[in-house]
C-alpha cells in the first residue's frame, strides 16, 4: 500500500493493547467496583492489605505460595516491568517475537534490548543456544545483560512452552547469571489445561525469577488496569521488592481504589469469576481454532493456538498475492488487513519481529464484537460460531484469506 514519507511505517506512539475478550463486564465485578467508588482514600503504593492478601491466596492455590513482603501491585503490568527494569539495571533480553509492551520500557530507561530467536515449537521463551550466543556476543561487545523477560503462555504467539523447552532456556539463563521476569498474564487462559502442562520459570528457578501478571489477561476488563508481581525468597528478591516500591512511589503508580477492590475480589476467585473465566476461555479457544483453520487453509503458517485470545500468523507463503495489493512488509500487511477486516491487525514488527517478515497478530475478541446482548449471547449459546454476528465476522475473515489463496494460486508458476 502506498504511503507518503510522513506516514512512514506507522505512528511511533502506537502499541497494540492486550487482546480484549469483547465480552460484557461480569456484573459481580461491576457491583464491587461501584461499591468502592465512594472511597476517598487512595490505595497505598504497592497495594493495600486486601489486594495483597488476595494475591497471596491466588498463588497459593496454584501451588506456589509466596511469603509476606514479597508481593506488590501496580496499575498494569507495564508499570511493574518499568520499575523492575529500573531496579535491575543492565541490558535486557527478550524473545523474538515478544509482547509489544516489553521492549519500550527498557528503551525508555535507555537500556539496550536484544531479541533472541525462539525454538520452532513455541514462542515466549528463547532458544537456549541462541540465548547463550546472544549473551556472550553482547558481553564481548561491552554490554551488560542482566534481565531476561519471557512468557510460557505467550502473547503474541498464543503458544504454551513445553516444560522441557522451558527448562533448557531457564538453565541457560541461570548459567549466565540472568534475572528472569516471567510474564504470566495469560496463565489462566489455557485452551486445554489437561493437554498443556504449564510450568512456570519460578517453579524451576525460584531464587532468580520475578513473576508479573496483568489481571486483564483473565480476571479483569482491559480498561481496569491492575497487575501483581511476586519476588523470589532471596536477598535479591528483598532488594528488588524495596527498589520497585521506590520506583512506583516516584511515579505515583498506584492502583485506583475501586479497581483495587475489584482486583482483590477477582483474585479470591469466587464462583462467578471462575465460571466466567472458564466460559470465556472455551469461547475464545473455539474462535481461535476457526481463525487458525482459515489461515492455514489459505496457505498461511501459524502454530496452533493454545492460550489467550489471539493467533500469530506468518503470511510469507502468500507474499506474491499480497504484493499485488502493494503489501511488501509487516506495516503494509497491518494496513491491508486492518482495512479489509475492519479490525486492528498489528504487524509482527510491533512485537519485535523483522519488518520485512509478513507476520500479523489476529485477535479473536474482535470477531465477537456486537451489541451488548449479542456479546453476552456468545457466552451461553451452544454453538457460538453460528450466531449471526459471529458468523458474519468469520465469513469476512475467510473471504479475505480465500481471495489471497486464490490470487497466490493464480500467480503460481506452472510446473
Amino acid at each position: 500500500m502506498r504511503r507518503t514519507a510522513a506516514e512512514d511505517h506507522g505512528p511511533v506512539r502506537y502499541g497494540p493493547p492486550l487482546p480484549t475478550d469483547a465480552l460484557p463486564v461480569l456484573p459481580e465485578l461491576v457491583s464491587v467496583l461501584a461499591g468502592a467508588a465512594g472511597r476517598a482514600d487512595a490505595e497505598p503504593v504497592g497495594g493495600g492489605p486486601a489486594l495483597l492478601d488476595a494475591a497471596h491466596g491466588y498463588w497459593e492455590r496454584r501451588g506456589t505460595p509466596v511469603g509476606p513482603g514479597r508481593v506488590v501491585a501496580g496499575p498494569g503490568a507495564p508499570a511493574l516491568l518499568l520499575a523492575l527494569t529500573a531496579a535491575l539495571g543492565g541490558d535486557v533480553l527478550v524473545p523474538r517475537p515478544c509482547a509489544a509492551w516489553w521492549a519500550p520500557y527498557a528503551r525508555l530507561l535507555g537500556r539496550p534490548v536484544f531479541h533472541v530467536p525462539t525454538p520452532a515449537e513455541c514462542g515466549g521463551v528463547p532458544d537456549p543456544y541462541a540465548l547463550l550466543e546472544t549473551v556472550r556476543r553482547v558481553r564481548a561487545e561491552g554490554g551488560d545483560p542482566r534481565l531476561l523477560v519471557l512468557s510460557v503462555a505467550d502473547d503474541p504467539t498464543a503458544t504454551v512452552a513445553p516444560p522441557e523447552v522451558l527448562h533448557e532456556a531457564v538453565e541457560a539463563a541461570a548459567g549466565e547469571g540472568l534475572h528472569l521476569v516471567s510474564d504470566e498474564t495469560w496463565r489462566d487462559t489455557l485452551h486445554a489445561p489437561r493437554d498443556n502442562v504449564l510450568v512456570g520459570p519460578a517453579e524451576l528457578l525460584p531464587e532468580q525469577v520475578t513473576v508479573v501478571s496483568d489481571l486483564a489477561g483473565a480476571l479483569l476488563p482491559t480498561g481496569w488496569p491492575a497487575a501483581v508481581a511476586r519476588f523470589p525468597a532471596s536477598a535479591t528478591g528483598d532488594a528488588l521488592h524495596a527498589r520497585v516500591l521506590d520506583v512506583l512511589t516516584a511515579l505515583g503508580a498506584r492502583v485506583a481504589a475501586p479497581v483495587a477492590a475489584a482486583a482483590a475480589y477477582a483474585l479470591t476467585e469466587p464462583e462467578p469469576v471462575t465460571a466466567r473465566v472458564a466460559a470465556a476461555v472455551r469461547l475464545h479457544a473455539r474462535v481461535a481454532d476457526a481463525v487458525h483453520a482459515t489461515v492455514v487453509g489459505a496457505g498461511g503458517l501459524a502454530l496452533p493456538p493454545r492460550a489467550g485470545r489471539h493467533l500469530y500468523a506468518d503470511l510469507d507463503p502468500l507474499r506474491t498475492a499480497l504484493a499485488a495489493h502493494d503489501v511488501g512488509d509487516a506495516q503494509d500487511l497491518e494496513d491491508f488487513l486492518s482495512a479489509r477486516l475492519g479490525m486492528p491487525a498489528p504487524g509482527g514488527h510491533r512485537f519485535g519481529d523483522d519488518l520485512g517478515a509478513l507476520r500479523v497478530r489476529l485477535s479473536t475478541g474482535m470477531l465477537l464484537d456486537g451489541t451488548d446482548a449479542q456479546r453476552a449471547q456468545c457466552l451461553t449459546a451452544p454453538a457460538p460460531l453460528e450466531l449471526p454476528h459471529v458468523q458474519r465476522a468469520l465469513m469476512l475473515l475467510r473471504s479475505v484469506f480465500d481471495d489471497l489463496r486464490d490470487d497466490a494460486q493464480r500467480w503460481e508458476p506452472p510446473r
